[in-house]
């Protein structure tokens, strides 16, 4: 019950902390505001205590399990109109006063820019072929005393053949990590023939007029063997250590501060606390000199007004809301809004539409600020003052193009408690509500609710400015003390332009149902039956095959399964950390996490189904004995929502773990959530059992050059694996499919091959099968194989080797005479002589992995990742 001005009224339905309901009568059709925006239309007359919702937001709450809500919305968003600018009425305004003796902070002086807050040596990767290596050499130098650490800047951009759309943000991007101030020395590592390449850096920067690298950094290709290069890379580092530890923090002038403003995980009262404080302690740093740096364009929709009510001259006001539009074309050219920004964790927690949540996180910019400049993605500071940068809402997306902008401190707001922390620049997180930081206290920095319990704005600002002064000068934020550490680079999106049956307007006006886009854009299920081939009688490959729960698999694997980007690196930390301790006793072969960037900050739609069905298929894998799904807590696709699609697929989602970084209290608490659940079980160690090559389901790829015994011998392995009757998975993008000598053999026909399952699906009846592939990056074609079942990987290797996967055993042979002598030491297997020598060389690796007697050496090197593809259609937001 409700008091309204001495008025009682019961509230007729369930509302959730957050959420909102009607003070005031509201007739049909009329707006319904929030900071005096409209964000929605009341759909019938609404009385004093009624619910507002829309559409989606009572769907996101009732799939929840939340109770006692109406049967039917009572509002509708408010459509997406382009904002109309009067530039007469437009308010050129004054910047900030400045502060009379402008403060200091103790950071590292650099011979050009700004000072760092920190000082790291930095492995950059120039693209995700790379990142494996990064990781493995900067793990070699853990430990390293007397500076803040070697870090591997790991991303999954630039792995594709062709160029992606993208390739612009991503070179700026890069050229941008390898000045930032907080680097003390960096590594620029490509791979041979890499188009983002350390050559098309530096071209990059000598073309925009960048400045050199000023300290320590050197490039390195990649030549030869994992081991070798590692060795070499690591003797290039090696002599930066004691001159990286030598350099000593000194007192430098506040100017020097630059913040990137970002807010994650936001919450109804995400604009009434967290993000007005951080844009007061952002005004102060302004006052005393510092840079402030607003991003994430989507999420701006809605708030263009506010953005604008103080700024520095007409054609900053012009490019804002030019980048503005420009970023909702790009959304449209794949058939998405910005209504797809919004995450359930954001809907749950009171945010129904992109205008509620924009209108929140404007409030990063305060009210006594001018925005002063608008930049492009990863774009240098063009000077002091308030700067808004173009970006994606995706968190760690838009964090990296505001380091590779030079911001040296990240201010983090968050309602859920997002946990996030770039590699080389600290995060100070300020968490919204006092419940929530009580529950996540050990990862926050700054509890933002004690203004909502009566503490003054200014007083909580005077205080976060000490504490932004204390961590610039070296104290650890929260982040840095727990070990996060993530990155993730604008994604490649793959539409250039408008395409009929696909593109809406930016509106939202129009939209798309999935069923009615072109069935190869969205990566529609196929029916799954194999191709028609004549399979001939084997005496089959034998194999030694565990036994487990009434399934035969090659391994039995213990899966921690991030649901989103954001709990990514906590699943790696938890699987291995379960490996060293055993949790799950004998009853499992290894424990396997698998990071990605997907599941929050990328639309929906197309791209969602894909990711969903890529998710259940490593769930449901034969080498998947115990699997726990690991939610960040806020994302899109939540615990709740795998549940639902465990259920549409037949499953029991009993069958399975459930851990939550947030709802669970931390990291601390977490680890010992999942500990326990899979120490609760009593399974026995499985059995091992006589098996053949006809009871596996393997991948066959071929990358570089290949000769035609190569190509028979590919096609005799598959036909052996068939013929037995197991079942073979081809790319459709992949060399093999593509080799007129391999169909003869394999098919015997010449023609095009069709594919019969989708990215990541399920085939129906074992047999030769293609899968549809939306891009050629090597992981992502690896894991939708992983996802339809695959388990184990055989490819051909001609001109370099490939990396592995973590779930997926990738086993790597070649004929080649060149590639053998380079790479020999990264090879499982050399295949010599005519067609059927070379198929019995690639069936003896087979089997030898598949009965756990050899280890693939790209696995047992270190050299490992996971990414999963946005299909054609699938772009960040």
């Amino acid at each position: 019950m409700i008091d309204f001005a001495g008025t009682a009224v019961t509230l007729p339905h369930t509302v959730l902390e957050g959420h909102r309901f009607v003070a005031r009568p509201v007739a049909t059709g009329e707006a319904l505001t929030s900071w005096n925006t409209p964000f929605a239309r009341a759909l019938r007359d609404l009385e004093i205590g009624d619910y507002v919702c829309t559409s989606t937001s009572l769907a996101a709450v009732s799939a929840r399990g939340v109770e006692g809500l109406p049967a039917e919305p009572s509002a509708k968003n408010e459509p997406l109109d382009p904002y109309v600018l009067d530039e007469n009425a437009l308010n050129l305004g004054q910047q900030v006063t400045s502060v009379e003796q402008p403060g200091t902070f103790l950071g590292y002086p650099r011979e050009q820019g700004p000072a760092g807050t920190r000082n790291h040596v930095v492995l950059l990767a120039t693209s995700s072929r790379s990142s494996g290596f990064v990781t493995e050499l900067a793990r070699r130098f853990d430990g390293a005393q007397g500076f803040d650490g070697v870090v591997p800047v790991a991303h999954t951009e630039g792995g594709e053949a062709g160029t992606p759309n993208n390739l612009h943000f991503l070179l700026a991007t890069l050229a941008g990590f390898a000045l930032n101030p907080n680097v003390g020395a960096v590594l620029i590592v490509d791979t041979e023939e890499d188009l983002v390449s350390g050559q098309a850096i530096r071209d990059f920067m000598a073309e925009h007029g960048y400045p050199g690298i000023r300290v320590p950094h050197a490039y390195f290709t990649r030549r030869a063997a994992f081991e070798k290069d590692l060795t070499a890379a690591g003797a290039l580092v090696e002599p930066w250590l004691p001159v990286v530890a030598a350099q000593q923090r000194e007192e430098v002038p506040l100017a020097d501060l630059w913040i990137g403003l970002q807010c994650g995980g936001s919450d109804a009262f995400s604009g009434v606390s967290a993000n007005p404080l951080s844009g007061a302690v952002a005004r102060e740093v302004i006052r005393h000199g510092g840079i402030a740096v607003l991003a994430e364009t989507d999420e701006l929709i809605g708030a263009e007004g506010y953005v604008l009510k103080n700024v520095r001259d007409l054609p900053t006001a012009r490019r804002f809301l030019k980048t503005v539009q420009s970023f909702k074309e790009r959304v449209g050219w794949h058939g998405h809004t910005a209504e797809g920004n919004p995450s359930g964790g954001n809907v749950y927690r009171g945010l129904y539409n992109i205008v509620l949540k924009s209108v929140g996180a404007a409030r990063k910019l305060d009210r006594d600020v001018r925005l002063d400049h608008v930049i492009d993605y990863a774009e240098p500071m063009p000077g002091h003052g308030f700067v808004f940068m173009d970006s994606p809402g995706n968190d760690l997306e838009s964090v990296a193009g505001q380091v590779a902008s030079g911001c040296n401190l990240i201010f983090f707001t968050t309602g859920n408690g997002s946990i996030t922390n770039f590699p080389f620049v600290p995060t100070i997180k300020f968490v919204t509500t006092t419940a929530r930081h009580e529950l996540l206290n050990a990862e926050m920095d700054v509890n933002a609710g004690r203004y909502l319990t009566g503490l003054p704005m200014d007083e909580l600002t005077a205080e976060t400015f000490d504490l932004t002064v204390r961590v610039a000068s070296g104290e650890p934020s929260a982040g840095e003390k727990a070990g996060h550490s993530q990155v993730s680079i604008w994604r490649n999106w793959r539409q250039s332009g408008p395409r009929e049956g696909i593109s809406i307007t930016t509106d939202g006006r129009t939209s798309r149902n999935l069923a009615d886009l072109p069935a190869e854009d969205r990566d529609a299920p196929l029916d799954g039956l194999p191709l028609q081939v004549k399979a001939s009688a084997v005496e089959p490959t034998g194999v030694v095959l565990l036994e487990a729960d009434e399934r035969r698999a090659p391994e039995q694997v213990g899966l921690i399964l991030p649901t989103s980007l954001c709990s990514g690196q906590i699943a790696l930390r938890l699987a291995a950390q379960a490996e060293t301790e055993r949790w799950a006793g004998d009853a499992v072969s290894r424990m396997v996490a698998l990071p990605h960037t997907e599941g929050c900050g990328s639309s929906g739609g197309a791209s969602e189904e894909t990711f969903a069905r890529t998710m259940l298929g490593y769930l449901l894998h034969p080498n998947t004995r115990m699997a726990l799904l690991l939610e960040h807590g806020c994302e899109k696709t939540h615990n709740d929502y795998f549940r639902s699609r465990l259920v549409e697929a037949g499953a029991d989602p009993s069958r399975f773990g459930w851990a939550s970084i947030q709802a669970d209290g931390g990291l601390d608490a977490v680890s010992e959530r999942v500990k326990q659940w899979f120490g609760s079980f009593d399974l026995p160690a499985p059995t091992e059992v006589a098996g053949t090559v006809g009871d596996l389901t393997i991948a066959l790829e071929a990358r570089g050059p290949l000769t035609s015994e190569t190509a028979e011998a590919m096609a005799l392995i598959g036909r052996e694996i068939v013929g037995a009757g197991g079942s073979v998975v081809l790319s459709s993008r992949g060399a093999l499919l593509a080799n007129d000598d391999f169909r003869y053999v394999a098919f015997n026909r010449r023609d095009e091959v069709v594919p019969t399952i989708a990215h990541g699906q399920r085939f129906a009846v074992p047999g030769w099968h293609v899968m549809r592939m939306p891009g050629t990056d090597w992981m992502e074609t690896v894991t939708g194989f992983g996802a339809g079942g695959v388990q184990q990987v055989l490819a051909h290797v001609a001109g370099g080797t490939l990396s592995a996967q973590r779930f997926v055993p990738v086993v790597e042979f070649s004929n080649d005479p060149e590639t053998v002598a380079k790479y020999g030491d990264d090879l499982d297997a050399v295949a010599a002589g005519k067609a059927d020598e070379q198929a019995r060389a690639g069936l003896d690796i087979v089997a030898a992995v598949a009965s756990r007697r050899q280890v693939p050496k790209a696995v047992a090197s270190g050299n490992v990742g996971f990414q999963i593809t946005r299909g054609l259609l699938g772009t960040s937001m």
